[in-house]
């Protein structure tokens, strides 16, 4: 069959009027010709296509629409950093220089086809080198946060039997002190001015490398990425993603939750070792032409973010919960955004007040998405969609999300359940391939006709879905169901509490009660904390049902949080009922 989306597609999906980008109340992805295709291969009607390769069949062809001169002269990766250094490529730059990159990999290297690459980089431009260098290649990447200890890495190096891995100076030390016990690693290439025994310099290898590269022939279903999940309970998981899943998923899909064209700059601020760095600012944006931005942020600093929103001309902005709540701390009317009108909060659940703040002073919305490393984005606020706050949005195309109970059966809007996303009698293209090596997990995540994502939530009438928490954040006190959620949301409110986390606390009456960790506004900081305990517990009682409010209140500095911003409640859990 061949490929349903190429150069043609791709022309269409910038060019269409208005009045032809509407289905069913969103944008419309493609031409009605083009559009049919897709419905068949969405309702398995029609098979996908066998072979794509996201380098030539997407990125080389934004490459050649930008030569003709039918795209805008917006770069296709811009990237600065607090020394006000700053990198544009196009797609045709882009292009170049990941070929000599794919060379780097293939020919110094010796890398082939299948093997597996590591992958541990800060925001700088040769993380997107690197990856789009892999997916030519066709060598499967595996990201990683710079913020792994030597014992992460041993533990990922081991599992994926990884043959090169690639790091800055400042974590090569972290390398080469477990790097004996990985006999498979073959090839360590450190990206850095300087040089170290025993390493590659990557930045002098590509520099001097042939830019003549052919793309390797991929099948759809081929290996493309492997994702240590973020591992808030137990070692993580090798979370593995095809050509198709993260690929070709955007061809079909984007618009409804990013909308995007040539003309617009999105900055996303995750770090690179999270999915929502591969979806948001490498396959997504490029699937439409458009400009990821990036800042090296080697802090998460909320006067440098404002004040980069101020001086360039960002369209969209995608951050986790923290990012926003962190903002909204600010005086933000002494800042004028240049062109932010899109605001994207994923990762966990923003509470209703941090909207609503940010909507006061800025006047923009923040859209969620709901998401999880194995499929991606599960539902979203689509743009110009009614946003109902605490709401996580309607579900995304090519997944029928239900509600269900412990026997797979679909229950009733308003009643709480598990969140679980269809995948039989076809699985859904954008799903996992697989645990790695670990059938039993792959195999756990099945009941019945549904994948079930470990959350629990609820569905309205008109198809909203909201957000509970983790089956295993449930909090069952005296017989009542509670959920973090909905408490966090409740506190939040209240101005003393910049973020909380609420967690089971064992009780030898109740069996466990409600227990919060806040962390106060500086401005409270000398408050009277008892009197100020009893304050946030007659708010809590106020705002939800009475037996939710926490019976217990602790104050800290900080909550324990994962590199993608998720707090981290199975830590503050264990610590309460003695695991730690």
């Amino acid at each position: 069959m061949k490929l349903l989306f190429k150069l043609q597609s791709l022309k269409l999906l910038w060019t269409l009027k208005p009045s032809n980008r509407t289905f069913h109340g969103h944008p419309r992805l493609l031409s009605s010709d083009v559009y049919s295709q897709y419905e068949s291969i969405r309702q398995g009607k029609q098979e996908i296509p066998k072979y794509f390769n996201f380098a030539s069949d997407v990125l080389d062809k934004w490459s050649e629409i930008e030569k003709a001169g039918k795209r805008p002269s917006n770069p296709a990766f811009w990237w600065i950093n607090a020394e006000g250094e700053e990198v544009k490529w196009s797609f045709e730059e882009l292009g170049f220089l990941s070929r000599k990159v794919a060379n780097v990999l293939t020919k110094e290297c010796g890398l082939q086809k299948g093997d597996r690459l590591i992958l541990i980089l800060p925001r700088i431009p040769e993380w997107w080198l690197v990856k789009v260098a892999c997916v030519r290649a066709g060598i499967v990447i595996i990201p990683g946060t710079t913020q792994l200890s030597a014992k992460d890495i041993l533990y990922r190096l081991q599992a994926s039997k990884a043959t090169c891995i690639i790091t800055t100076d400042k974590l090569a030390p972290a390398v080469d002190s477990v790097a004996s016990q990985c006999q498979l690693l073959k090839t360590k290439l450190m990206v850095s001015k300087g040089s170290r025994e025993g390493w590659l310099n990557f930045t002098e290898l590509y520099q001097n490398q042939s830019a003549d590269h052919s793309c390797i022939k991929t099948r759809i279903q081929d290996p493309m990425i492997i994702f240590f999940t973020s591992g808030t309970t137990g070692y993580p998981k090798m979370t593995q993603h095809s050509q198709g899943s993260l690929g070709f998923r955007p061809l079909l899909s984007e618009r409804y939750w990013l909308d995007l064209t040539p003309s617009d700059i999105i900055w996303n601020t995750a770090d690179t070792g999270w999915i929502l760095t591969s979806i948001s600012s490498f396959f997504d944006p490029w699937v439409f032409g458009s400009c990821t931005f990036i800042h090296n942020l080697p802090q998460t600093d909320s006067a440098v973010i404002l004040n980069t929103l101020c001086r360039f001309p960002i369209d969209a902005l995608i951050g986790a919960p923290t990012l926003f709540r962190m903002l909204v701390q600010n005086d933000l009317s002494e800042y004028k955004f240049m062109s932010l009108k899109y605001c994207i909060s994923g990762g966990e659940p923003l509470n209703p007040e941090v909207m609503e703040q940010w909507k006061s002073q800025t006047g923009l919305d923040i859209c969620e998405v709901y998401g999880q490393t194995e499929m991606g984005v599960i539902c979203s606020v689509f743009k110009g969609m009614k946003i109902k706050p605490g709401s996580m949005g309607k579900a995304a195309p090519l997944y029928d999300v239900q509600i269900i109970d412990k026997n797979a059966n679909i229950l009733p809007p308003g009643q709480p359940g598990e969140i679980a996303i269809r995948s039989k009698p076809i699985r859904p293209l954008g799903f996992f391939s697989e645990y790695l090596d670990n059938p039993k997990k792959t195999a756990e995540t099945e009941r019945a006709d549904f994948y079930v994502t470990g959350d629990r939530g609820t569905k309205d009438e008109e198809g909203y879905f909201h957000y509970i928490g983790r089956d295993d954040d449930i909090i069952i006190s005296s017989g009542y169901r509670i959920g973090p959620f909905e408490v966090e949301n409740a506190l939040i409110e209240h101005p003393a509490v910049v973020e909380t986390a609420v967690v089971s606390s064992p009780d030898p009456l109740r069996g466990e009660v409600v227990k919060a960790f806040v962390v106060l506004s500086p401005t409270f900081s000398s408050t009277d904390l008892k009197g100020l305990i009893r304050d946030l517990q007659d708010h809590v009682k106020k705002t939800t049902a009475p037996y939710k409010y926490p019976r217990k209140v602790e104050f800290v500095k900080e909550l324990p949080k994962t590199v993608t911003g998720k707090i981290r409640r199975n830590v503050l859990r264990d610590k309460e009922w003695g695991r730690i």
